[in-house]
């Protein structure tokens, strides 16, 4: 009888082996939008509605925002493939802003659960350096590789 507890690494290299080539490929398409730039996006008009929200002391406004930020969606597996290649020793890096991100807007949403400005505040301004840092990492060199501007 098969161990499927050992099926699933075996699964996992097989299906990487035969779609590494295909990411690889897709890169000489550099014409395409990138999923990923719809992603940041939809976060930047989430940020947008958040500082309203702020503005207005709309806290469950805040609540809701929040969770759409730090939890974002993915880009699917083809194009993060192509992603972590791209960042190769700096996946660490980039995966780190992400987490940042994720307990930042965390953060923000237990702040504006409690009604509590100045905390939101400080949390939301934590949020923003959490994207700038990523932007000023990433965004110059990702943009160059796949979209040759």
């Amino acid at each position: 009888m098969f161990d499927k507890r050992r099926l699933k690494p075996v699964f996992v290299i097989v299906l990487i082996t035969i779609l590494w080539p295909l990411a690889w490929a897709q890169d000489s398409n550099q014409s395409e939008s990138m999923v990923l730039r719809q992603i940041m996006q939809e976060m930047g008009d989430h940020m947008e509605v958040v500082t309203a929200a702020i503005a207005h002391e709309q806290w469950s406004q805040v609540v809701a925002m929040a969770p759409l930020i730090g939890e974002h969606r993915q880009p699917p597996f083809m194009e993060k493939t192509r992603i972590l290649r791209f960042g190769g020793t700096d996946v660490g890096t980039f995966r780190s802003y992400d987490n940042k991100t994720q307990e930042a807007a965390e953060t923000l949403k237990q702040a504006a659960l409690e009604n509590n400005g100045e905390k939101v505040i400080e949390a939301f301004a934590r949020l923003q350096k959490t994207c700038l840092n990523c932007h000023q990492r990433f965004r110059e060199p990702f943009v160059a590789h796949f979209y040759k501007k």
